[in-house]
């Protein structure tokens, strides 16, 4: 393909996605809410993301924590990882983290491109176990996505 076709295509189906929608800046909204709940009770929120949407979760981590003075924690140290994975299994490592470092009141933020890593799932499934203010979940595709 010619880059140029490539990347008409690439920002005219980008432009679609980031147009306001009623729906979309609603729940928007609604996570705006529960921001400023969990940093009015001292609260944090856990992010966790795989890959890229790791790298976005660190990236929003930092800002809401620079910009909004909400304390938030983000995993992608590969230690912590790796040690999960190998005791608990890499299917789990989220779900652990949830359990160790989450506390009563907390909000966790689950960003998915696909929505169907069991790593992620397992965490979600976690945080609701009645500790966590609720869970938030950002993700790219909307067939066969468990989010």
């Amino acid at each position: 393909m010619d880059p140029k076709e490539f990347l008409t295509g690439y920002l005219n189906d980008f432009s679609d996605l980031v147009k306001p929608d009623e729906d979309v800046v609603q729940k928007l909204t609604e996570v705006t809410d529960l921001l400023k709940i969990i940093h009015s009770k001292e609260n944090k929120a856990l992010i966790f993301g795989n890959g890229g949407s790791a790298a976005i979760a660190s990236h929003f981590s930092v800002d809401l924590t620079k910009n909004a003075g909400l304390r938030c924690v983000n995993f992608n140290e590969a230690d912590l990882i790796t040690c999960f994975a190998n005791d608990y299994g890499f299917e789990r490592w989220v779900e652990k983290a949830v359990d160790f470092y989450g506390d009563e009141g907390d909000l966790l933020i689950v960003i998915s491109s696909s929505g169907s890593s069991e790593n992620m799932l397992n965490g979600i499934k976690a945080a609701r176990n009645g500790k966590f203010k609720a869970v938030v979940t950002f993700s790219g595709f909307e067939e066969d996505n468990p989010l």
